[in-house]
This record gives C-alpha cells, sequence and structure tokens, in this order.
C-alpha cells in the first residue's frame, strides 16, 4: 500500500487520477480506516487531504459558509457561526461517533461514505448544501443529495475529489433541524432520521420547506410533497399529520434486525413532525 499526503488539491486530484487498482481518499480516516482493519478494504493508494490549507477551512460570504473536507465534527460544534445559522446540521454531524471520532470525523466523509444512515446528509440535503468537486477537468459544484448514487456508491468520477460543503447564508426566519431514532443512546446508526428547514414569512407562515429522510431508502431521499404539506400553515395539527403521510408515503425501508418497514416508515413520519416543530420554533414560530 502506498501513501501520499499532497499540500494542494492538484496534487491530489493528479494522484487520484492516475492511481491503477483501488485508491481511497483520507479525511478524518474514521470509515476508511475502520473498513481496513476489518478487511473490508485493501487500498493500494491511500491519498491524505488534511495536508491541503482549503480542506481545513471553515470560511464565510455573504453567500453563506464553506467547510472543507477535512474539517472535523469537533471544529463544527465550536464554530458560533455555524451554530447559529445552521445548529441541525451541526446537530447531525455531532451524532457521529463517540466524542474522540468526533475529533476525526468528517462531514465530507460521512458524505461520501455513502451509507444511507448517515446522519450529517439528511440535515445537509434540506439546508441546500453543495459540494464542491475538484477534479483532472476541473472543479464542479453538485447539489449534496446527488453525490451518493446508493450503498457505498457515489457519483465521483475518477480522480474527483471532494475540497469543501457550501451552506447557503440563512436569516433570522429559516430554522433547521436533524432528528434519528437509535436502538441506543450513543453510538449506533439510525434507524430512520428527518432532517427539515423551512422559513417563515408573516404571521408565522411557513413561505419555504424541504424535507429530507435517511435511512429509509439506498439513499437520502427528498420529499417535496411533505414540504409542501406544511408550506403556507403555521405548523398546526392538520399540517402535521399530513406531513407525517407524505413522509410515509416516501419510505422504502429494508427489514432488519434493527427495525421492520412498517416501524421504520411510521417513525419517519413521527421524527418529521418533530423535526418540523424544531424548525418552526427556530425560525422564531410561536
Amino acid at each position: 500500500m502506498r501513501y501520499e499526503a499532497p499540500k494542494s488539491m492538484k496534487e491530489a486530484v493528479g494522484l487520484m487520477a492516475k492511481a491503477k487498482g483501488n485508491a481511497r481518499v483520507l479525511a478524518g480516516g474514521t470509515d476508511l480506516l475502520v473498513q481496513m482493519k476489518s478487511g473490508m478494504v485493501e487500498p493500494d493508494l491511500i491519498v491524505d487531504i488534511k495536508h491541503i490549507p482549503a480542506t481545513q477551512e471553515i470560511s464565510k460570504n455573504g453567500k453563506g459558509f464553506k467547510v472543507g473536507a477535512a474539517v472535523s465534527g469537533a471544529r463544527l460544534r465550536d464554530h458560533a457561526g455555524l451554530n447559529k445559522a445552521w445548529p441541525g446540521v451541526v446537530e447531525a454531524t455531532n451524532l457521529i461517533g463517540s466524542d474522540q471520532v468526533q475529533g476525526r470525523c468528517t462531514m465530507s466523509g460521512n458524505l461520501c461514505n455513502a451509507s444511507p444512515a448517515a446522519d450529517s446528509v439528511p440535515a445537509l440535503v434540506a439546508a441546500k448544501a453543495k459540494a464542491i468537486v475538484v477534479g483532472p477537468k476541473g472543479k464542479r459544484t453538485v447539489p449534496v443529495e446527488k453525490i451518493p448514487t446508493g450503498p457505498g456508491q457515489t457519483s465521483l468520477k475518477k480522480g474527483e475529489i471532494i475540497e469543501a460543503i457550501t451552506l447557503p447564508a440563512s436569516s433570522a426566519k429559516t430554522g433547521d433541524a436533524y432528528l434519528r431514532f437509535t436502538p441506543r443512546t450513543e453510538m449506533d446508526i439510525a434507524v430512520c432520521s428527518a432532517g427539515i428547514c423551512l422559513t417563515i414569512g408573516a404571521r408565522g407562515v411557513i413561505k419555504q420547506a424541504r424535507v429530507a429522510i435517511g435511512a429509509v431508502a439506498p439513499t437520502v431521499v427528498l420529499a417535496p410533497k411533505a414540504a409542501r404539506a406544511i408550506v403556507g400553515t403555521k405548523l398546526d395539527d392538520a399540517a402535521l399529520e399530513k406531513l407525517a403521510k407524505e413522509v410515509e408515503k416516501v419510505c422504502a425501508p429494508i427489514d432488519d434486525k434493527r427495525g421492520t418497514i412498517e416501524f421504520r416508515t411510521e417513525v419517519a413520519g413521527v421524527l418529521a413532525k418533530r423535526a418540523a416543530k424544531i424548525a418552526y420554533a427556530r425560525a422564531g414560530g410561536k
């Protein structure tokens, strides 16, 4: 196995593009190293991107935030601006693993691992986050929901690496939230999850919403009809019930030892209602 620690994205992309065999990117390593230890993967090349300045930066401008691909969950938790603008995204990322894992795990790594149960992804999708992808043909910006294509699979082409994730500018009238259900309270993956972002207008009426559901399909599912169920309302009981029903309609989970299809489907609707209430309160709704 060959290990490289490039100092620039151009160098990192070149290494990945020219690599023969199994080449893997190392950001935090909390998925990759576990997979290597268990024998699931045996990379021929590991490209460590932690030494590239662009992957370690958290920056803000008029368009919002840019979070480097190697920024850890612990750094997100300690960033006051991100916590204020996107508390749901930060909370979702901080559910990945233990305190020790938080010192290394990254949103980009969680996204590229492409687990249907990834915690940060539904929150990112609900927030309209985008991935800045750098490859041999240059740089492109991709909606986060377009990156995973199935369990363990992504849309990234050979040589492409995520440099950063962007989050749009938020306002006092926008709120987001993420909730998941797990059999245990700590260090478990979601049986189902819900990320919701909404914006309210005059008199507390919701004017925009996005609903993303996790762990109920091969990838995170956007539920536009569920979002429309609460737009134009003040999140009354009728709207919440319609939201839950529309969420249930997009669920296509599996049966396994952690939850049945029926259980996952019902709980996804319940989590969506609870997450909507939190997001609504954070947006200033009463």
